[in-house]
């Protein structure tokens, strides 16, 4: 019996004896699935790990395969070509172009020179390709991977270019840069896709009624979707909007029966938006629902044998962790009771607000309130007093650093900036040709290792 019950907890077992170590080795991935945290610190992963174990007694499923040491892991450098803090656009182009690009730009590089992205090759060798987000689909992330543009921010144009690439799934927000009532030159992008083929879906309903034999354009929102957790606190939305899991098992199941397999790449664009914003209950719920979307990946992948998933994030944000204190443990805890982001919150407070209706706001939103003192300061930046705070996404200037230092007190979680951080970040692989992974890489060697676990060729 005691012979048994060491090999049951015996860790060396499960390395030696681990699925993993021998099912992939070698084989060629038909299929890849690229998943982004955007944005994600160590501290992000982290604090939504804790958040599951204490709320729910279960990790999350991203750490979930580190414990049962189902994968390769690695640290990945995020430099760019002008600076070593990227931004989004430059780190999807490493990853996408294989070269380092300077900050904005999109797979070309400052003498001009452009760069095919990654899933063009792969659109080219005959697999089907995709995209999906919670942000702009024309945004810097899966842009990355799809086009060229000296620019991240030309989204119009954008737009029109996944047209003509004839892309197979492009899912995520973005309305204003396809609706001819939006676009500054009045085109009708949405018709256009439409007379090529696709199926358009502007909400939740329709696309999980989409075919799966069909090409499929999916856009649920001006810019980007809801956070996460307001759509979970709001029933009309949650009938509106689909999750990221959801777009991501619509991705697999339109694509998974190709000869040829597909590549997807599949972002959480809002992690970075709520570390922009300093604003934790946002963050680990947009945390949380890349790690839903993780678990849909990573089971298809058990099932299919043939597909390599990558587990990452393009570049940390803010550095948010839990700060020690007599308190801490409990004060974590109270990040259970929120049901609202900070950017809800401060867009529901006015100048005619009173304290009284800024404590109550608060308090409905997280649980708990603030003292009459903080909330006066909080108004005091909606009647002038203060200027306004500038950051990425913050087209109000809202308060969201003094209110987050404010949450603090309470919540035990501390940033260090409003802005990226040249971390070297987390990755992780599940899947043949994750055996390639070395223990740290660059972000450019990604591209390399994708188009050689599918065995495609890089001369196009």
């Amino acid at each position: 019996m005691a012979a048994i019950g060491a090999t049951l907890v015996s860790p060396l077992h499960a390395l030696t004896n681990s699925d993993f170590e021998h099912a992939s080795k070698g084989k060629k991935a038909k299929n890849i699935i690229f998943m982004v945290s955007d944005g994600m610190s160590s501290g992000t992963l982290n604090m939504a790990d804790i958040f599951l174990n204490r709320k729910y007694d279960r990790s999350s499923n991203w750490l979930q395969l580190y414990k049962d040491n189902r994968v390769s892991r690695a640290l990945m450098e995020t430099a760019s070509a002008s600076s070593i803090v990227t931004d989004s656009a430059a780190a999807s182009s490493a990853w996408g172009g294989g070269v380092r690009v300077p900050n904005g730009s999109l797979n070309v590089a400052a003498n001009g020179e452009e760069f095919l992205p990654i899933w063009q090759k792969f659109k080219q060798s005959g697999k089907m390709a995709g995209c999906v987000t919670t942000v702009a689909i024309t945004h810097a992330t899966p842009a990355g991977f799809c086009v060229s543009s000296k620019s991240r921010g030309s989204m119009e144009s954008i737009a029109e270019e996944y047209l003509k690439l004839d892309f197979d799934v492009m899912l995520g927000g973005g309305n204003q840069y396809f609706a001819s009532n939006k676009r500054k030159d009045k085109i009708d992008v949405y018709a256009r896709f439409q007379q090529k083929g696709y199926q358009v879906a502007k909400n939740r309903t329709a696309l999980l009624a989409a075919s799966p034999n069909n090409k499929i354009l999916g856009v649920f929102g001006e810019d980007s979707l809801p956070y996460y957790i307001d759509r979970n606190n709001d029933e009309k939305l949650k009938t509106e909007i689909p999750t990221l899991a959801e777009m991501t098992q619509k991705a697999i199941d339109r694509m998974k029966n190709h000869k040829n397999g597909f590549v997807l790449q599949v972002e959480s664009g809002k992690v970075d938006w709520a570390a922009h914003a300093n604003d934790v209950g946002g963050l680990i719920h947009e945390q949380l629902a890349f790690d839903e979307a993780v678990k849909i990946a990573i089971g298809f992948a058990e099932k299919d044998k043939e597909t390599l998933v990558i587990i990452t994030t393009d570049h940390g944000n803010a550095n948010p962790g839990i700060i020690y204190g007599k308190n801490a443990d409990a004060n974590f805890d109270r990040i259970q009771n929120y049901k609202k982001t900070n950017e809800w919150i401060l867009n529901s407070i006015t100048p005619k607000s009173t304290v009284a209706q800024v404590r109550e706001v608060i308090d409905y939103a997280n649980g708990g309130t603030i003292s009459e003192e903080d909330a006066k300061t909080v108004l005091s930046y909606y009647d002038g007093l203060h200027k306004g705070e500038d950051g990425l996404y913050n087209y109000r200037k809202l308060p969201f650093h003094a209110f987050a230092e404010m949450q603090k007190k309470t919540n035990s979680v501390g940033w260090i900036s409003m802005d990226h951080s040249a971390d070297h970040v987390e990755l992780a692989m599940f899947g043949p040709g994750s055996d390639l992974l070395k223990p740290f890489v660059k972000n450019v060697d990604l591209h390399y290792l994708m188009l050689s676990a599918a065995e495609v060729s890089n001369t196009f």
